[in-house]
């Protein structure tokens, strides 16, 4: 099956190793994968602070780039969440567009959800092994019901501990230009989660979202914690980390 994969604009310019584990990944799982060279963002920035035009046009683009393959991939629960369900209300006004939109949407999955309910994999190629938690994404786990497909994959891999902080599902005070905004209750939350995941005494939290990876990251350098890990969750599964 021919998949194209959209890297995602934090992954492109901050962590682009999780876009190649994610290439990995796929190609394990013996899909034929292709990476439209000419993709940029998805638009939910410009969506999420009112600017619809530019939204629309950053979809359309979109649309033009990844409507031909099988399938449409992503390491990202929040941009999935614009792609299958914020581009339908851009074009609600526009049945043909909006109908082309509906088929994209319907082809396209976050990572886990299409190693674990598409291809069905079934072993990985990872030697990972520690003890871990997992942060639930607000994208992934309330616009598209990613939850028990990361935990799935997760417990494919025998070296693999997992244990639930708690709290595990609460917001990380990302939120894109939430945490530009309101900076100090966006401080406050991720205060929050990284005592959780401190307190989870994992040696590794593991998520879905580059915005949450990068957000806690931050945090628990700041307040001294040069230890835990922070992984997204392709890494760990391509045994990259």
């Amino acid at each position: 099956m021919k998949v194209g994969l959209f890297a995602t604009c934090l992954v492109d310019l901050v962590r682009p190793e999780i876009g190649f584990s994610v290439v990995k990944l796929l190609e394990r799982a013996g899909c034929s994968v292709h990476v439209p060279s000419t993709q940029t963002c998805c638009g939910q920035p410009g969506y999420n602070s009112g600017d619809a035009a530019t939204a629309r046009s950053l979809a359309i683009k979109f649309l033009k780039e990844f409507e031909r393959f099988d399938y449409v991939v992503l390491p990202s629960g929040s941009c999935g969440a614009m792609i299958k369900g914020d581009y339908l209300n851009l074009f609600a006004d526009d049945p043909d567009l909006k109908s082309r939109f509906d088929a994209l949407a319907a082809k396209t999955y976050e990572l886990t959800d299409f190693l674990a309910n598409v291809v069905r994999i079934e072993t990985l190629e990872s030697n990972f092994a520690g003890s871990v938690t997992y942060h639930d994404s607000c994208g992934g786990l309330r616009y598209l019901g990613i939850k028990s497909q990361p935990r799935a994959l997760l417990a494919k891999l025998p070296g693999v501990r997992l244990t639930e902080m708690n709290q595990c599902e609460q917001c990380c005070g990302f939120g894109g230009t939430f945490a530009l905004k309101y900076g100090d209750i966006s401080s406050a939350i991720v205060d929050d989660k990284c005592k959780n995941i401190r307190a989870s005494g994992a040696d590794a939290v593991v998520l879905g979202d580059l915005g949450c990876m990068l957000n806690i990251e931050g945090r628990l350098r700041r307040i001294g914690d040069e230890k835990t890990r922070v992984l997204h969750i392709a890494q760990v599964l391509a045994g990259d980390a």
